[in-house]
């Protein structure tokens, strides 16, 4: 026959404060990996149309279509890391897109960008 065993209220605090301090070292080594948002400079719109070679017009219709940015003060601002990320996962599409002097964009130069 199996003894059982009957855990005290010991066993319990013990068994909480192993597992708390288990979870606050993963969070505290994932902060410290992760890049902080609010370390990363803001960018206008004007600066990421220039990084994304687009114009005003077409990232302002892609804001309407979820392009990420972020509002302040009346004002649209942007992160470059939130942008590369959604510009990754729109990798996987294949959108057809103008440039800024309103040609087609050759099929490999448009990769990655959002639906026009």
């Amino acid at each position: 026959m199996q003894n059982l065993f009957f855990p005290q209220e010991e066993d319990f605090r013990r068994w909480m404060q192993e597992s708390l301090r288990e979870e606050l070292a993963t969070a505290v080594s994932q902060l410290k990996q992760e890049p902080r948002p609010e370390d990363e400079p803001l960018l206008s719109r004007r600066q990421i149309a220039e990084i994304l070679d687009i114009s005003l017009v077409t990232l302002t219709d892609w804001m309407k279509k979820g392009f990420p940015y972020l509002r302040q003060e009346g004002r649209v601002y942007f992160l470059k890391s939130e942008v590369m990320q959604y510009m990754r996962h729109k990798k996987k599409r294949s959108p057809i897109i103008h440039s800024k002097n309103n040609k087609q964009m050759p099929k490999e130069e448009r990769k990655g960008y959002p639906e026009d």
